[in-house]
Order: structure tokens, then sequence, then C-alpha cells
């Protein structure tokens, strides 16, 4: 169900700074190395485990399959 409508129009300078508080966060990532490669990914997350031609096989968690993908 939606708000009310505006009883009054808003500013230009009010309705910008009210969109400047709305800021995109740095995802957080762990540094980690996979076969002499440097991979990034976020923590705590399963990660998919592809074969060789890049087919998604499962999801892997703390070395442990997960779920199917």
């Amino acid at each position: 169900m939606a708000g009310n409508p505006p009883k009054r129009k808003m500013s230009r300078s009010n309705t910008r700074s009210r969109r400047a508080q709305w800021k995109a966060s740095v995802p957080a990532l762990v540094k980690t190395v996979e076969n002499g490669k440097v991979v990034y990914s976020r923590p705590h997350q399963a990660k998919v485990v592809t074969d060789s031609q890049g087919t998604e096989l499962f999801l892997e968690y703390k070395g442990r399959k997960v779920a199917d993908a």
C-alpha cells in the first residue's frame, strides 16, 4: 500500500540532499591463493565449483559440498 501523496512540492535542493544519503557499500572481500592464482571472494558464502569446460557442478563451503548447482 502506497503512502500518502505529498502535500507540497519538495525543492530540488532537499530532493538531492535526501538522495545523496544513499551510498553503495563496498563488499567485503577475502584474498585467497588457489592453484597459484590470487582469488578474491566474499566471506561466508558458498563458492560455485566448475569443471574444465566451465560447467557448474555444485556449491562448496569450507571444502564441503553444500548444494547441487
